[in-house]
């Protein structure tokens, strides 16, 4: 007979395991939340190629609400992350990385059929973007 810890032992990792196979599967799979830009001036339907808000305050107050609510349970709170998604706070600074962003977060990553990131383009405003970009620009590290 099995020692009734052992077994316990066994059961809690078995739903361990199953735990996180099923938040690994869910990694992208996230209903965004949105995003009051009130105070940011309208920049218009077409998307510019640069952010409009560097070092905007108010771009910086409503990025990190806006990051918080919809990019950190992947990228980690203050955009420190905890191995699920890249580190933004290692995007480059300036147009350079602001290409990157914004192809990333407009169109979002699957590889495999598998969702990576989910595309924000129709569920976040243009505003609301460059607002997060703006903001992880103040937490960029080298």
């Amino acid at each position: 007979m099995k020692h009734p810890i052992r077994q316990l032992g066994a059961v809690a990792a078995a739903l361990f395991i199953g735990m996180t196979a099923q938040q690994v599967l869910a990694h992208g799979d996230v209903v965004p939340q949105a995003v009051d830009t009130t105070g940011l001036k309208n920049v218009g339907a077409d998307f510019l190629a640069s952010n409009p808000y560097r070092k905007d305050k108010t771009a910086i107050r409503i990025g990190d609400s806006a990051y918080n609510q919809n990019c950190a349970r992947c990228h980690g709170l203050g955009g420190v992350s905890g191995g699920i998604a890249p580190d933004l706070r290692y995007l480059p600074l300036g147009d350079e990385g602001d290409e990157v962003f914004l192809q990333r977060i407009r169109k979002g990553a699957v590889r495999d059929g598998r969702v990576y990131m989910p595309p924000f383009e129709g569920t976040l405003s243009q505003e609301a973007m460059w607002a997060i970009r703006t903001w992880l620009e103040t937490v960029h590290e080298e």
